[in-house]
């Protein structure tokens, strides 16, 4: 299933509970399909940096060379924020009147620990990586932990309204200041209670900032469609046979649902084997068993493929081609 369904979409979202083996199927899956000729660039959103510690190497946010055919790069929510700020900083510096300086950092340190900032500064960056793949045939994301990812993938929707609430409210002040600056020139109280007419800075400062909301607009616009769009994107739920992975995958499914985002796949990770099981072992799976009859009567609509535990860690790139063996069966 894995397989097949990374080599009909051009984006793949891995996610689910804390601890399920997120990460070692999602680069697994990107190494093999890198074996196989695709071009493959895999990107973790998780803050535990999980990636870096599989491959056995520094991964920062600039894509590296993980194996023939395969790149990584680690997206740092911290960090992710911070240089978000720094340009949001920059542009506002440009745009506003030298005396706002001071305005300016105080709204920009006000952000920093905002409810949302880390989601909405992570989705800027998915959106710019997801925007600018075009030097690869399929890209991965291996992300943080089910309610984070689930707010992030509704987010697109949210940000776009939030923009184009920004953008209208910015066109009605334009139309007010127009027509004051009108009347300002028909009475003299206009120059008292205006000033001259707008410089041509200001003119100049008022369009960039509206080509910048509508670009930004614009981003989230199409990182929406793109995540509708069940040819081009969807999302795996990796989890465990274990009670409570299982009720957190069937939640994480209705909220993927109700934000559109396609779920294509199940990935139920670390099964015990099929045979030869006697005592603990044999009522863990009897067990095992009992939580997926759950899982199916609320998810049995959703392709499925089963990945038995493996017998030792896995860690690096000839330990991931073993566990992708699976994957074929």
């Amino acid at each position: 299933m894995l397989l097949s369904l990374a080599s009909q979409r051009s984006v793949l979202f891995f996610g689910g509970k804390g601890g399920v083996g997120k990460t070692t199927v999602s680069s697994a899956t990107a190494l093999a399909m890198a074996d196989a000729g695709k071009r493959v660039l895999l990107v973790s959103t998780d803050p535990a940096h999980n990636l870096g510690h599989l491959f056995g190497r520094k991964i920062g946010p600039k894509a590296v060379r993980l194996a023939p055919g395969l790149d990584g790069m680690e997206l740092d929510p911290d960090k992710t924020v911070e240089s978000h700020l720094q340009e949001v900083s920059s542009a506002l510096r440009r745009l506003m009147p030298a005396g706002m300086a001071g305005e300016v950092d105080k709204h920009i340190e006000l952000s920093r620990e905002a409810p949302g900032m880390q989601e909405a500064a992570m989705l800027e960056r998915i959106a710019e990586v997801v925007e600018q793949h075009d030097d690869y045939d399929l890209v991965i994301f291996d992300t943080a932990p089910s309610g984070h990812t689930a707010r992030l993938m509704a987010l697109p929707e949210m940000m776009s309204v939030w923009t184009e609430g920004l953008i209208k409210r910015r066109e009605k002040a334009d139309k007010f200041t127009a027509v004051l600056n009108t009347l300002g020139k028909d009475r003299s109280v206009g120059n008292n209670m205006l000033g001259a007419e707008p410089a041509a800075h200001d003119e100049d400062r008022e369009s960039k900032i509206r080509r910048i909301l509508n670009r930004r607009k614009q981003r989230f616009a199409n990182l929406r469609e793109k995540l509708l769009d069940q040819n081009y994107s969807g999302f795996v739920i990796v989890l465990a046979a274990e009670r409570l992975p299982v009720l957190e995958s069937i939640e994480l499914a209705k909220q993927l649902k109700r934000t559109g985002v396609d779920v294509a796949g199940l990935v139920v990770n670390k099964r015990l084997p099929a045979e030869g099981l006697t005592g603990f072992l044999a009522e863990r799976k009897a067990q095992e068993e009992i939580h997926l009859q759950d899982l199916n009567s609320q998810l049995g609509h959703i392709e499925r493929q089963d990945l038995t535990l493996s017998a030792h860690d896995v860690l690096g790139v000839d330990d991931l081609r073993a566990f992708a063996r699976q994957f074929a069966n």
